[in-house]
């Protein structure tokens, strides 16, 4: 069979992708609980981040697929073994039903052929690996420390152990305390029916392929293997078969050719949520890739936090914002968890938007929703761009608090 071709429009293209990445969110059958797992084991993974200016990033890409997510679900779907924490570009919560796809990954490093980020102690690993043997589930602050720390993150080495056993696949996290990981042997926290044969090459890399693809609507080889090491001419290869069998459809979009799973193709036919206006985190699965968000969305986007802050253009940790089918203003805030406010020191919209007062409305109410979900009780607006928005915003948040 060739190769199947058409064009999407690029409003058609951000719908895919929108409803691919299922934001605004889907309505969920069951639980909140299976809302959670469900919406992991479709987007395959869900980045974890330190940065607690908002709700961390794990929790605040959840909560804007989920409205009904709650905290605590991230520790019950790890304690009953349904998610599990390894790379996939970053660290993150990964679906348990995936698990033999890490495999070679830590197969790779375990034999060198890859490598992570510290250098390996064979000995102090194999010290560590037997205390935890003997003594069960530890975390790094369990094990003593002499001497310098090491490397650019300046970490004890007895850490640096731990973590080249668990990016090896010797060690797992068994659960998180005050956001640290307790280590223990993988055999002590696989569940026994868990599948652990090694996926040969070609189907290594089909998993890669669909999974991404049924996640992001449509895709290119470079976003496919985005931060994964040595998988670029193996992808292609695949991308070729699936390709000439049918199991994929290339479609064009503004003169750029993308892969589709020819299923994912029927969502066009479904309606988009464009009234629903979300807050995204920066480390959304729908921004991660900032080159492709500025090709698909013309949404330009740099998180400042690492930048100095003379330079910066909008702030230290800016959210974007999501509504009407396209990214159009982006906020930077924070929630102050002694006093219970959650500070917007500034909105920016984009030049696009036009639309001033139905934005309004729907981001005041969405505005209303993520205070909660931050733990706060108040809104504090500072700066908005253009000058004009502020008056509008704060009289809709004024309006919404009075009905409360």
């Amino acid at each position: 069979m060739t190769k199947s071709l058409e064009a999407l429009t690029i409003q058609q293209a951000q719908k895919l992708v929108l409803l691919s990445q299922r934001v605004p969110p889907i309505k969920h059958k069951g639980s909140a609980l299976d809302a959670t797992l469900q919406t992991i084991e479709h987007l395959g993974y869900i980045q974890i981040d330190t940065i607690s200016a908002v709700q961390r990033a794990h929790h605040h890409t959840l909560y804007s697929r989920n409205p009904r997510y709650k905290k605590v679900h991230l520790e019950t779907l790890m304690g009953k073994r349904r998610i599990f924490e390894y790379w996939s570009h970053a660290a993150a919560y990964l679906p348990m039903k995936d698990y033999r796809f890490s495999l070679p990954r830590k197969q790779a490093i375990a034999i060198g052929k890859e490598s992570h980020w510290y250098s390996r102690d064979k000995q102090l690993m194999k010290s560590v690996l037997r205390r935890i043997e003997s003594e069960g589930p530890l975390m790094a602050k369990d094990f003593g420390h002499k001497g310098k720390k090491l490397g650019a993150w300046e970490t004890k080495t007895t850490k640096q152990a731990l973590e080249n056993l668990y990016m090896q696949g010797e060690l797992m996290v068994s659960s998180r305390k005050n956001f640290h990981k307790v280590y223990d042997l993988t055999e002590r926290v696989l569940p026994e029916h868990v599948d652990t044969t090694m996926p040969n090459e070609g189907e290594y890399m089909r998993y890669l392929i669909a999974k991404y693809l049924r996640a992001n609507g449509l895709g290119l080889a470079s976003e496919i293997t985005y931060l994964l090491k040595n998988t670029k001419k193996q992808v292609a290869v695949s991308l070729k078969e699936m390709l000439f069998s049918g199991e994929l459809k290339q479609v064009e979009v503004n003169g750029v050719m993308y892969y589709v799973l020819p299923e994912s193709l029927e969502l066009l036919n479904k309606s988009l949520g464009r009234s629903k206006l979300k807050i995204l985190s920066p480390f959304d699965n729908l921004l991660i890739q900032r080159k492709r968000t500025k090709e698909l969305f013309g949404f330009d986007y740099l998180l400042e936090c690492y930048v100095p802050q003379a330079k910066r253009q909008f702030g230290y940790f800016v959210l974007p914002m999501l509504w009407n089918g396209t990214l159009v203003a982006r906020m930077d805030c924070k929630a102050d968890r002694k006093t219970s406010i959650l500070q917007v020191h500034s909105v920016f919209l984009e030049p696009s938007l036009t639309k001033i007062d139905a934005f309004v409305e729907a981001f005041s109410k969405e505005l209303e929703c993520f205070m909660h979900f931050n733990d706060c009780k108040t809104i504090q607006l500072k700066v908005t761009k253009p000058t004009k928005l502020k008056t509008l915003l704060q009289k809709a948040i004024d309006h919404l608090a009075s009905l409360e």
